[in-house]
């Protein structure tokens, strides 16, 4: 009897053990919210079919990007001529205090003497010939005619001077038409721009975070995008995707740019990660050690880490994508006549025919983004389009605001080169039927009359070769998310797999195989 009292409490605590022991197993093979993002492929498990506002498919613009258009932006951004652009990074915010600079290594950035630039010397300093009529009829710049003897002043005198106030006056309007056509300010002729060679200053994450970082883009989307309303989660400031259907297609559009781009770049983060730091602690080479960090991605961009809002920012990156293909597309004839000089004539020649090459590519697609759809009709249009393009250079302005200047640098270029594609898009001159450029080249002393200056063609290029990246990763960290899948699967013998009846689970436990080891 004694024996028999003993033998139960063993047999209960030998219960309560093999409970506890599957519970273990079990935890370890499902993944949790609370402890870190689930590592399946829930971040690609909807992000297919249809983008919305748009007839095309992402599976479409997965392959035409990834087989056609990417190796081509990739060899163009390389050329000289778009490896060098100039731009000012010593601008004040105009919003708040810069109160926090970036002091790791990795935020600073390398610029380049003008003289280092390629051509600068012989093609660049007739990039800007200014003409306008505050200086053209100002008495400095009349020519001495007295040198020529058919010339009498007494009786052919015109008086071209301009007065300091109306020269004042002309030069407000000048700033009004500028204004009016371009979505962002450029940084071309501030006197504290220089040039910055992007390949030695590449995209990549740098340590910039925390409440400067998050600043930026609060503002961006709190004070610069539209919104329906305020959603009800205070720490989270993105339009909630249940809500863009309650604006109208004008601010829908500007809300999924602002968002793809804001896609595009956490993904650049994500797939240049500093590593080193993480893995080979001291023992790290200078320059740091960089490449893809699946869990960071997953920290983004996991349904279960966004409210369920991440498949809809990835749309939004192939929504902005088509957005700016469209425009390089739009403005195909005008970019095929450049000359994209550099001094060097071999590589210029190369330069337009690449150039070429990937446009005809791009004429082919076959869904492109309609603009011609937005703001038609309505009293209210010109409005709501000052509008649209007011929001968007007070976000260029807030680039200023960013404390780490690589960080600066690549969110100003891709703004401008966004910028620059509204522009195309939607400003009167490129929708006017004598804004067509005309057959042969433009001459070099007419540059005032270009439609697109040095420094926008330069950013209008790169920022589509950063979203054309963007979407090429993502391939990429599928196939590692897959990839990853299959090895737990493996390592756990399916433990994972919620939908297995509960006779196979049973019959696993029942085994006597070995025990699963933790995964990490």
């Amino acid at each position: 009897m004694a024996r028999t009292s003993t033998e139960m409490p063993q047999k209960s605590y030998c219960v309560v053990f093999i409970l506890f022991a599957l519970a273990i197993v079990q935890a370890v093979g499902y993944d949790t919210e609370l402890t870190k993002p689930c590592d399946s492929t829930a971040c690609f498990d909807e992000l297919h079919g249809s983008l919305g506002d748009c007839s095309c498919k992402v599976d479409t613009i997965d392959f035409f990007n990834n087989v056609k258009i990417f190796p081509r932006i990739q060899s163009i951004v390389t050329k000289d001529y778009f490896r060098f652009y100039k731009v000012n990074l010593k601008k004040e915010c105009p919003f708040w205090a810069d109160d926090s600079r970036c002091a790791m290594k990795y935020c600073h950035i390398k610029t380049c003497t003008k003289e280092s630039v390629p051509g600068y010397e012989t093609g660049y300093n007739n990039e800007y010939v200014d003409e306008t009529p505050a200086t053209k009829y100002s008495k400095e710049a009349q020519s001495d005619c007295k040198s020529d003897l058919d010339h009498d002043p007494q009786l052919s005198y015109l008086n071209m001077t301009i007065s300091a106030a109306n020269q004042y006056e002309i030069a407000k309007w000048k700033v009004h038409d500028d204004a009016h056509d371009n979505f962002c300010e450029s940084d071309d002729r501030d006197a504290d721009a220089d040039y910055v060679d992007l390949t030695l200053n590449p995209e990549r994450y740098t340590g910039y975070k925390g409440p400067s970082a998050h600043r930026i883009w609060r503002s961006i989307y709190q004070e610069n995008c539209f919104r329906p309303k305020l959603n009800p989660y205070e720490s989270f400031p993105y339009v909630l995707s249940s809500d863009l259907s309650n604006l109208c297609l004008e601010k829908r559009v500007f809300y999924r740019a602002i968002s793809g781009l804001h896609t595009s770049i956490n993904i650049h983060l994500c797939s240049k990660f500093l590593l080193s730091e993480k893995s080979l602690g001291f023992v790290a080479p200078p320059e740091g050690e960089w490449g893809p960090n699946l869990e960071e991605f997953q920290r983004r961009f996991d349904p279960s880490q966004t409210m369920g809002e991440s498949t809809n920012w990835l749309k939004n990156l192939y929504f902005v994508y088509l957005l700016e293909m469209r425009a390089l597309a739009k403005a195909g004839p005008y970019l095929e006549q450049e000359e994209y000089f550099t001094g060097n004539p071999t590589e210029d020649e190369e330069t337009r025919q690449a150039i070429s090459n990937m446009l005809g590519v791009i004429y082919s697609f076959p869904e492109h983004f309609n603009e011609s759809s937005m703001f038609k009709g309505g009293s209210q249009v010109e409005t709501l389009k000052n509008e649209f393009r007011d929001h968007f250079r007070n976000i260029s302005r807030i680039m200023d605001c960013v404390g780490c200047d690589k960080c600066k640098l690549w969110g100003k270029l891709q703004t401008q080169g966004l910028g620059t594609a509204l522009k195309i898009l939607f400003s009167d001159k490129w929708n006017s039927p004598e804004a067509d450029p005309s057959s042969g080249k433009l001459p070099l002393r007419h540059k005032s009359h270009k439609k697109l200056q040095r420094t926008e063609i330069v950013a209008l290029f790169n920022a589509f070769a950063r979203l054309s990246n963007s979407i090429r990763e993502l391939e990429n960290f599928r196939i590692m998310l897959s990839s990853l899948k299959e090895t737990k699967l493996n390592v756990f013998g399916n433990v994972p797999d919620r939908k297995r009846s509960g006779e196979a689970k049973k019959e696993a436990c029942s085994s006597g195989a070995e025990k699963p080891r933790t995964w990490s």
